[in-house]
């Protein structure tokens, strides 16, 4: 009876040190939903990737690019209604005796561009977003475990009393 239970506690013990770590399988598609999560909501790619601090970045770049775009349209509008009231011949614009025809033309150059420098750079944050939660999706599926390290370490030289800097990569099989 005692020898019965000897063998069972070996048998556990061998069966607890023989057991391996099964890692999750990868999801090949992963990285294409996260891209197309971003593309439908800005943000959704990178909730998915469970990277949810990256959300109030998108729609902080988002929002600024879209607020500067209403605003130098709002303002090209302005200055293009005043200058087509002028060529039609009337005089009660609001820049009538402060700007002349020339500077409501170059107003409005100027406001246009802006506005077109603007929508193009909110169409760049938006593509950077998707672009963020894919390649973010590539990078969660890398195999990173304690076989694959890279550490600094430091090191106190006795010899002259100074620390040292160190870089270690180790790999394990």
């Amino acid at each position: 009876m005692l020898a019965q239970n000897d063998k069972n506690k070996i048998a556990q013990t061998l069966k607890s040190a023989d057991t391996i770590q099964v890692q999750e399988p990868i999801d090949p598609l992963s990285p294409a939903k996260a891209a197309f999560y971003s593309a439908v909501l800005p943000g959704l790619g990178q909730a998915y990737n469970k990277k949810y601090w990256k959300i109030p970045i998108v729609y902080g770049a988002l929002g600024t690019g879209i607020y500067f775009y209403t605003n130098n349209n709002k303002e090209y509008n302005r200055y293009r209604d005043a200058y087509k009231r002028r060529l039609a011949g009337f005089e009660d614009d609001e820049f009538f005796g402060r700007i002349d025809l020339n500077g409501l033309q170059r107003a409005q150059k100027f406001y246009r561009k802006n506005k077109e420098i603007s929508l193009l750079v909110t169409i760049g944050i938006y593509a950077l977003n998707i672009i963020d939660a894919n390649v973010d999706a590539h990078l969660l599926q890398y195999n990173i475990d304690k076989n694959l390290t890279l550490a600094p370490h430091f090191k106190f030289n006795e010899m002259d009393a100074k620390s040292d800097l160190g870089l270690t990569l180790n790999f394990n099989f």
